[in-house]
């Protein structure tokens, strides 16, 4: 099994013989607006070109419409054919940019051998919640490969513990940027939060990402592995991937 970070939240797994997408967010440096006033987003660059990318691509998961996760250029380049999976509610936005195989997961199914089951998420506090609307987060099971729980875009929260708790996942994959909305309204977890995941879970690897590569975004890579190694928590645990980066485990 392979995970690779593409970069921000952009993942391509290869698990149990398929190449799955998650949220994919393509566009060119500066190419968006800002959230902040800081700066166009995105901050950086495709590893390599969009279309190597989506090469082979079986299917797309996405967690929530937001444009960092799902933008225009992916919603053009990506072959409308393609099944896409998604949380419910979404499917019909996602249906109207022509995607023909679009399925909600309500709480689990199962594609091509693989269990995908639907998580909640909480995309920040209670000031900005109405704004940021639900999201959600996935967990990947299938004999003969560990189980992922991908958080998504969410603060620590119990409902994220529960999962946890429950799951016993052998890989966990958390939004760790920190990023803002509104008047400083932390909507992913921040460096504190992830270690909370990584007490909650000892056992488990886990995998920071969408780091580095939007205007909103408050802990850099360099200050999430800092502060992982204050409180104790080393590489072996906590895995920051940089962008391209293909992390591999048996």
């Amino acid at each position: 099994m392979k995970i690779q970070l593409i970069r921000s939240a952009t993942l391509r797994l290869e698990y149990a013989g398929r190449k799955v997408l998650i949220d994919p967010y393509l566009a060119a440096k500066h190419s968006r607006p800002s959230y902040t006033g800081k700066s166009p987003n995105p901050l950086i660059e495709l590893p390599f070109p969009a279309e190597q990318v989506i090469a082979g691509v079986e299917v797309v998961v996405i967690s929530h419409l937001h444009s960092d996760h799902f933008d225009p250029t992916a919603q053009s380049l990506l072959p409308k054919h393609l099944p896409v999976l998604c949380q419910p509610g979404d499917e019909s936005t996602i249906k109207a940019k022509g995607f023909t195989h679009v399925t909600p997961v309500e709480d689990h199914l199962v594609w091509q051998g693989i269990k995908v089951t639907r998580t909640a998420g909480q995309h920040g506090g209670e000031d900005v919640l109405q704004e940021m609307g639900t999201v959600s987060g996935f967990v990947f099971q299938a004999q003969g490969e560990p189980t992922i729980y991908w958080v998504g875009d969410t603060i620590w929260y119990p409902p994220v513990q529960a999962v946890i708790e429950r799951v016993q996942p052998e890989i966990i994959i958390t939004h760790s940027s920190g990023a803002v909305w509104g008047k400083g309204t932390l909507i992913v977890m921040d460096a504190a939060q992830t270690m909370e995941v990584c007490r909650a879970a000892p056992y488990s690897t886990v995998i920071a990402v969408h780091l580095d590569s939007l205007d909103h975004g408050t802990v850099t890579r360099h200050e999430l592995r800092a502060h992982a190694e204050a409180t104790g928590i080393g590489p072996e645990r906590l895995l920051i991937p940089a962008d391209g980066e293909v992390l591999s485990f048996g």
